[in-house]
């Protein structure tokens, strides 16, 4: 009889611990995909940043080369 005890404990603990490594590995993998996706937030906002940027040269530079249609004063 305690030998079924023991063997159903070990198969307890067993599942526990499987548990846990899945637990673990669920959690490693959600922050692993939300350091992903702060990365890939980041790569766009940058992208973004740097349209915005090339936009305001280009229209700078729009603004500097072309004859302006009205004498400025």
């Amino acid at each position: 009889m305690s030998y079924h005890l023991a063997l159903g404990l070990a198969l307890l603990l067993a599942l526990l611990l499987a548990l846990l490594l899945a637990l673990l590995l669920v959690l490693l993998l959600a922050l692993l995909l939300a350091l992903l996706l702060v990365l890939l937030l980041v790569l766009l906002l940058a992208l973004l940043l740097a349209l915005l940027l090339a936009l305001l040269l280009v229209l700078l530079l729009a603004l500097l080369l072309l004859p302006l249609p009205y004498p400025s004063l």
